[in-house]
């Protein structure tokens, strides 16, 4: 017999809405001896059953759901099906046929895979197991994505400090195929990237904000565009795409800031029309204030500033500080694009922490669009947390 979780009495409704995690507060007792990452049963009390999932007695999430049918198995075809189906979803969204070859292929819950994060850099995949769950079956994983998607390498990056909760350790390497080069190059729209796939931030590259770059790149025609927290200068490149006449990359790392001068060289565009500067964003832009330096768009796409609510109210300090500079900065007329990855932060709380920022300024800024990631980031109505990225395009008077 299947191990099983016992829900206690009356926390049994989020399962019921779809919600795939169960939190060690719900569990009313565990039946069998179930070792981290394997299968369990989830029922309540009078044997009602409710969902499959993997067991992590380490963490604050008890059980991440696998499936809500109790006839489906959980076996090396049933995640062979999951990555068909996130690859298709993709598919049909337009993704494989608007001239990326770069893409989130599997974006966890949202795509039935707790814990399993692949994104797609030309024909290398990297990855993130995340949970116990994911890392049972990690080698089940690599060998179907590699298979279903024909590339030649899959590198794992699970040196997330989610693996910690977990109670696993941090992990990178080779898991099949051929490794890696040091740089990938990938292509988005008319725009070209490097990629480091084995030490750079998140699996290399921020694939979330795609859609955003190319509406950056839409608003920078003949303007003046000053780019922070720039990493390897995604929003920085797209502008010059869109025709801006001068681009100002800020970022405190000098690793990041050398790759962003080579993504500028690899398009075509030399220090006449991009420049970077290695500071603290924060010092930086009071700088720029004080010598009354002046932007048409400004960029805001700062580090997650709160992983959990208890770090929200000094992460809305943060944003609220680099918001108001960043007002000040930008000429009548002219631009704001700003985000929030914190999954803590609310699409309505970042919006008023922006307004107040606005206000502190005396400038009058107008909505014109509200941003969140990109379609290959899906996001589930019934799970919130899925959501992460907020963001407000805010022309400026």
């Amino acid at each position: 017999m299947q191990a099983q979780v016992v829900i206690k009495p009356g926390r049994e409704r989020s399962l019921r809405r779809g919600h795939p995690w169960l939190m060690s507060g719900a569990v009313e007792a565990v039946r069998g001896a179930p070792l981290p990452g394997a299968t369990v049963d989830i029922v309540d009390g009078r044997g009602e059953w409710f969902a499959r999932a993997a067991y992590s007695p380490s963490s604050q999430i008890r059980c991440r759901v696998w499936s809500f049918s109790p006839d489906e198995a959980i076996d090396a075809a049933f995640f062979r099906r999951r990555l068909l189906t996130a690859c298709e979803v993709r598919q049909r969204v337009g993704l494989s046929a608007s001239g990326n070859t770069a893409m989130r292929l599997v974006n966890a819950e949202s795509d039935g895979l707790p814990g399993v994060i692949i994104d797609r850099y030309a024909e290398v995949l990297v990855g993130q197991f995340l949970s116990v769950g994911a890392e049972a079956w990690k080698q089940v994983l690599v060998d179907a994505a590699m298979d279903i998607t024909g590339c030649r390498s899959f590198y794992e990056r699970s040196d997330s400090g989610a693996r910690e909760r977990e109670g696993l350790p941090e992990t990178c390497g080779r898991l099949g195929g051929d490794e890696p080069p040091a740089l990938v190059t990938i292509t988005e729209g008319t725009a070209q990237y490097l990629v480091d796939v084995r030490t750079g931030h998140k699996t290399g590259f921020y694939l979330d904000q795609r859609e955003n770059r190319a509406l950056v790149a839409a608003a920078c025609r003949g303007l003046e565009v000053l780019n922070c927290f720039c990493y390897t200068g995604g929003f920085g490149i797209a502008a010059l795409h869109g025709g801006a006449t001068m681009v100002t990359q800020v970022d405190v790392s000098a690793t990041a800031l050398e790759l962003a001068r080579r993504n500028a060289e690899l398009n075509g565009f030399g220090p006449e029309r991009s420049q970077v500067i290695e500071a603290d964003v924060f010092h930086e832009l009071r700088r720029m204030r004080d010598r009354r330096a002046a932007y048409d768009v400004i960029v805001l796409d700062p580090p997650k500033f709160a992983d959990t609510r208890s770090q929200l109210e000094g992460a809305c300090r943060g944003y609220k500080d680099i918001n108001l500079l960043a007002f000040k900065l930008v000429r009548p007329g002219g631009s704001l694009f700003t985000f929030s990855c914190s999954g803590a932060m609310t699409p309505e709380l970042f919006y008023k922490v922006v307004a107040e920022a606005a206000a502190d300024a005396h400038r009058e800024g107008c909505v014109v669009r509200e941003l969140s990631q990109g379609a290959d980031h899906p996001r589930l109505l019934r799970v919130p947390e899925t959501h992460y990225l907020n963001g407000l395009h805010v022309t400026v008077r």
